[in-house]
């Protein structure tokens, strides 16, 4: 233990409070971790305001825990100008601090390439034009054949859903009297919005509508109530509540008619579905395909990051993240920007150190408003739901039960002198 250094050479980085610890192997002691990380967890994520960011590491861990294999960021390679596009998405990428190059890296530079050829007129604007448009929609194709992998063998994936289910739930279950949970995650696939549905949690997102939701820019704070019986006028807040922003836009986004519509694209579709669009490039909203224009290269990106950035940066603001490797620039920012209030926090769980990354962004900010879980054991999905992550019925009922022991005066201590009397009383 060291209160003062991180050695982020070992395997396992575990921080609380203001206590470092860094080993090798603690398979053997989770209990003994688990007294100190789950209280502590606890009271974090009944925060005043609570925040949680995903990454593709989420996706990872779900569909491993089926055994299926996600799709991943690999290098996509051009057959036009391959080494320019390539060279420079190296550099481009070490530049914003996003560690080695993935396939968004490369789309985002043949689309600057692109608009300098259109720019030229020349013929190889077409040709590269052509080649983004099958890259990108290989890419989706790619990121629905994993919901669809996933979904095909329900035997398999019934407990990688029972424990998304639990994930979600121990942080959406807030006291009435905070904030509802907002959920911010880079992924395009819909895991989230379709754990949410089976765990039975409400959603808040943009869009408005329910025949065809629509993206609206006008945000508007509404939630979900209730009247409790013989009370009038004194609305509660429906539990299991959250709000969810996908930053970098989702596969079931479509542009038509100047608008931003959520196309009705079931969970596990397959790849000849009806709304699975033709032309990726002209409809689709991800983040690597914002080529069309000044609108769509900022809308709805800026109202997206704009929730991110009044979500978090706020005083008694606290962030988990899980699954997300810190290398998105852009966000990076917006979380320096919420540290420079001494009240918020950062709650950091992660398969490993994501290339440096991690220790990269914690030694530029103050490490006091950090709290780490770094290794493949905390990383576990399976783990971290069964060990570390709270149990919100659970701990109601015992709080409940605390409370009725404290009120009775049958305090442990007490239990014991009892048991000692009717003993004495018995064996006399």
């Amino acid at each position: 233990m060291d209160k003062y250094n991180i050695d982020w050479n070992k395997k396992h980085i575990l921080k609380i409070s203001n206590e470092f610890f860094s080993m090798d192997d603690l398979s053997e002691e989770s209990i003994e971790w688990r007294k100190k990380i789950e209280p502590w967890l606890t009271a974090i994520f009944q925060s005043e305001h609570f925040s949680l960011l995903t990454g593709a590491g989420l996706t990872t861990a779900i569909t491993t825990l089926a055994g299926k294999r996600s799709q991943g960021m690999e290098r996509s390679e051009f057959g036009i100008f391959k080494k320019e596009i390539q060279e420079w998405a190296d550099r481009s990428s070490v530049e914003m601090a996003r560690g080695q190059a993935n396939i968004e890296d490369d789309l985002r530079t043949a689309l600057e390439l692109l608009r300098g050829l259109q720019i030229q007129q020349t013929e190889l604007a077409n040709y590269l034009k052509n080649e983004i448009d099958n890259k990108l929609s290989d890419f989706i194709k790619n990121i629905l054949e994993t919901e669809y992998n996933f979904e095909l063998d329900k035997e398999k994936s019934r407990e990688a859903l029972s424990y998304l289910k639990s994930f979600l739930i121990s942080f959406a279950s807030r006291a009435a009297s905070r904030d509802r949970l907002q959920i911010f995650t880079t992924n395009y696939d819909r895991f989230i919005e379709y754990g949410c549905d089976l765990a039975g949690i409400y959603t808040l997102d943009r869009f408005i509508g329910k025949v065809q939701p629509i993206f609206r820019a006008s945000k508007i704070e509404l939630d979900y109530h209730y009247n409790p019986p013989g009370i009038r006028g004194e609305p509660r807040y429906v539990e299991g509540v959250t709000k969810l922003t996908k930053l970098h836009g989702s596969i079931d986004w479509r542009f038509k008619d100047g608008m931003i519509i959520k196309a009705a694209l079931p969970f596990g579709a397959s790849q000849d579905h009806p709304e699975v669009p033709k032309d990726a490039s002209d409809h689709l909203v991800i983040y690597p395909n914002s080529y069309k224009g000044i609108d769509t290269a900022f809308y709805p990106y800026a109202e997206l990051f704009r929730d991110f950035a009044s979500a978090i940066c706020r005083p008694n603001s606290v962030l988990v993240t899980y699954g997300y490797g810190f290398g998105d620039s852009h966000i990076n920012r917006i979380i320096r920007d919420m540290l420079v209030i001494p009240s918020t926090h950062v709650v950091i769980i992660s398969y490993d150190n994501a290339s440096g990354r991690i220790e990269n962004f914690i030694q530029e900010n103050n490490q006091s408003q950090f709290t780490l879980l770094i290794g493949n054991h905390f990383g576990d999905f399976r783990t971290l739901v069964d060990s570390y992550l709270p149990k919100a019925a659970i701990d109601r009922l015992t709080e409940r039960m605390q409370k009725n022991v404290e009120r009775r005066g049958l305090t442990e201590d007490n239990k014991k002198n009892s048991n000692n009397i009717d003993g004495a009383l018995f064996n006399g």
